[in-house]
């Protein structure tokens, strides 16, 4: 039952009062685990009765004159007082700068109001946000301390391409009769500069201490072609044991270039989303399954630990890359108008292919923003042709990068044939059903 519905059997006042006294409870109860962890600490002002106190006080002050609210603010006025001289003498006495306890107790002080006048997913994502940053103290200390010194200025960068600059940039065709605006070349630049730097800031912050599998994981939401070869290249230091794990993780890289591919589809066409998730999503799974039944194979004792893999990655952000991304845009927009014009769809299935010898997600992402000159069906049997070439490309990348007499040599070229060879077998079905 919603918490709205309530107010059918229960008075509205004692629902209010239960909420905020319960609330109220819970952000005390985080403040005394803080004061446990430290022990000796004499510098809180309270935890777990007095911020339950602070929320009954404004409660109380707030329904005895919820119009004009004079009383609650003149409360909310001496609590600020309180706090203030709480916080002057552990400046003075005990050299104490910290203001996040007095915030929060603020904070407690207006739930009276946030719960009477707002919905219940609003107060509760309040109490959420509060608690969980309450927690995260030593996380965000452990991130800052992990931080590059340039890493904010990269986010700015980030922030003020996508939401200063996109917005201001023309929608008129940069060629005549070409679907070319320097909008949509940087929307995509974008779109995908924003996929790729979640999946850096994954691996870097969150996994930074991961293994093998994990890597290949989240560097195929980066970049399939990147992570293979580089795991490709470490696999040459591998010890016989270990040697599996490489090319499971080279196969889930390619797992999750399908799941990426599905996002960048669905966010810029939902009806070619509609037409071939369903082939990728199967693509994924088959990739992830034989992933996995390689990684079965290893021969590493159960006792012994999974080797951590070093953080090599660059920025996606860095603007060289943005800038290979819109050229490469701009060469298979301007490629596939003329190729449809002199060579029609038979000429675009050729150049699909061709595609996939370079990064594909320009080719894609130019068809999805065709949709209007381009069938459906072309495009999204193009898309999987284009994926079927770069995953032999990323074949031959793993085999070069591995060395002649690597170990890795029949596992690569049995995980990859498999996928390959479903893939033909997938765009055959599709060929025949349309």
């Amino acid at each position: 039952m919603d918490i709205e519905q309530l107010y059918n059997y229960v008075p509205r006042e004692l629902v209010t009062f239960v909420l905020v006294t319960l609330f109220s409870l819970l952000i005390g109860l985080s403040q005394r685990r803080i004061s446990l962890k430290r022990e000796g600490e004499t510098t809180l002002f309270g935890t777990d009765r007095t911020f339950t106190f602070i929320g009954i006080l404004g409660y109380l002050l707030y329904i005895l004159d919820p119009t004009d609210m004079r009383l609650f603010m003149g409360g909310g006025a001496v609590l600020g007082l309180l706090l203030g001289l709480n916080y002057y003498v552990k400046q003075s006495q005990f050299h104490v700068f910290g203001v996040t306890t007095i915030i929060i107790a603020l904070i407690t002080y207006c739930m009276a109001p946030i719960v009477a006048t707002q919905p219940s997913w609003f107060y509760v994502m309040v109490i959420v946000t509060v608690l969980l940053l309450t927690e995260l103290k030593h996380t965000f200390t452990e991130f800052a301390q992990r931080m590059k010194n340039d890493e904010m200025i990269t986010l700015a960068k980030f922030l003020a391409i996508s939401g200063i600059i996109l917005p201001m940039l023309p929608h008129k065709n940069l060629i005549l009769d070409i679907n070319l605006t320097p909008y949509s070349i940087w929307l995509a630049t974008v779109v995908v500069s924003g996929i790729s730097y979640l999946s850096y800031l994954l691996k870097r912050y969150v996994f930074h201490e991961s293994g093998t599998l994990v890597s290949g994981i989240i560097g195929g939401l980066y970049s399939s072609t990147a992570t293979i070869s580089v795991l490709a290249r470490k696999s040459r230091k591998a010890s016989e044991q270990e040697a599996t794990d490489y090319v499971a993780a080279m196969l889930l890289a390619v797992s999750m270039m399908f799941l990426r591919f599905m996002i960048l589809i669905l966010i810029f066409s939902r009806e070619i989303f509609l037409s071939i998730y369903p082939y990728l999503l199967i693509m994924s799974v088959v990739a992830a399954v034989v992933g996995w039944f390689i990684h079965s194979r290893q021969k590493r004792p159960k006792g012994q630990p999974a080797t951590e893999e070093d953080d090599d990655s660059s920025n996606p952000l860095e603007f060289k890359v943005a800038l290979i991304f819109a050229v490469l845009f701009v060469v298979f927009t301007i490629l596939t108008h003329y190729t449809l014009v002199y060579a029609g769809t038979g000429g675009l299935n050729l150049l699909s292919f061709v595609s996939g010898f370079s990064d594909i997600t320009p080719f894609i992402l130019n068809l999805l923003q065709n949709t209007g000159s381009v069938a459906v069906l072309v495009i999204t049997a193009c898309s999987m042709q284009a994926i079927i070439s770069n995953i032999l490309v990323n074949m031959l990348y793993a085999l070069f990068f591995a060395g002649k007499g690597s170990k890795l040599r029949p596992w690569i070229l049995g995980g990859f044939g498999v996928v390959i060879a479903c893939n033909l077998v997938l765009l055959l079905f599709f060929y025949y059903a349309f």
